[in-house]
């Protein structure tokens, strides 16, 4: 099934970009820890990534992959393919979208490919933009049930300065079939993570501090693949340059 998501979603990508009359935005990122939601997916190390994304009338289609350096989260995977299709609009002062997406997995010793689907309200005041959302994970053997990510973001531009401020919540819960892999995106069970820092953009470049952290308390490696080391309190550094 997410074979089929990702062929259909890559195929959305080039068939769009041939149809637009622009050309899609296009990135490349580093950072000292590929983290999600509080959780290292890079063994606790430095990772790079490439991004692009395209809108096309209402729908919105992105992609982007990601270094995992052998993740034990992830069973051994090299890498990871993020590719997103969301379609949305405004409703009064709320802009609302809803979204698909697959994430596959390079270099897994099983299969490890999994897809969410949800949705997310933003609402902007001045330079202040909230956004809250979900994504829930239907049941699927590679994380072992379902799994259900609630959050909200607080999003704040300083003005007449290059700093945009940026502290966000989540939850992460769900129904377990398999204790083992469902300790891949919730070790433990339920918790919450949180994320505080600061961006500073100057043309194409965006360089980030951000302060990340989970409740988990502590910081063991459950085998295989419940891994929850690097699942604490943690800086981190980023860079990213927009072609």
């Amino acid at each position: 099934m997410i074979g089929r998501i990702a062929f259909g979603v890559a195929s959305l990508l080039v068939t769009a970009a041939a149809q637009a009359q622009s050309l899609p935005s296009v990135g490349v990122e580093a950072t000292t820890d590929e983290r999600r939601r509080g959780l290292s997916w890079s063994e606790g190390r430095a990772s790079v990534s490439g991004d692009a994304a395209l809108t096309l009338g209402m729908v919105d289609l992105d992609a982007r992959v990601a270094a995992l350096r052998g993740s034990v989260r992830h069973d051994g995977a090299d890498a990871v393919a993020d590719l997103g299709a969301a379609i949305g609009g405004d409703v009064g002062p709320f802009a609302l979208r809803g979204r698909a997406i697959g994430h596959v997995f390079a270099g897994a010793a099983r299969g490890m490919d999994y897809a969410e689907f949800g949705g997310d309200a933003r609402y902007t005041l001045g330079s202040v933009e909230l956004t809250a959302g979900a994504l829930y994970a239907p049941p699927q053997r590679a994380i072992g049930g379902s799994n259900l990510y609630l959050s909200a973001q607080a999003v704040a531009g300083l003005p007449m300065t290059p700093f945009t401020l940026i502290g966000g919540v989540g939850r992460s819960s769900g129904a377990v079939d398999d204790a083992a892999r469902a300790d891949r995106l919730r070790p433990g069970g339920t918790y919450v993570d949180w994320r505080l820092g600061v961006e500073h953009v100057t043309g194409p470049l965006t360089l980030a501090i951000d302060y990340v952290g989970t409740d988990l308390t502590d910081d063991r490696a459950v085998a295989p693949i419940g891994d929850r080391r690097h699942s604490g309190d943690r800086i981190l550094g980023r860079a990213r340059f927009a072609f």
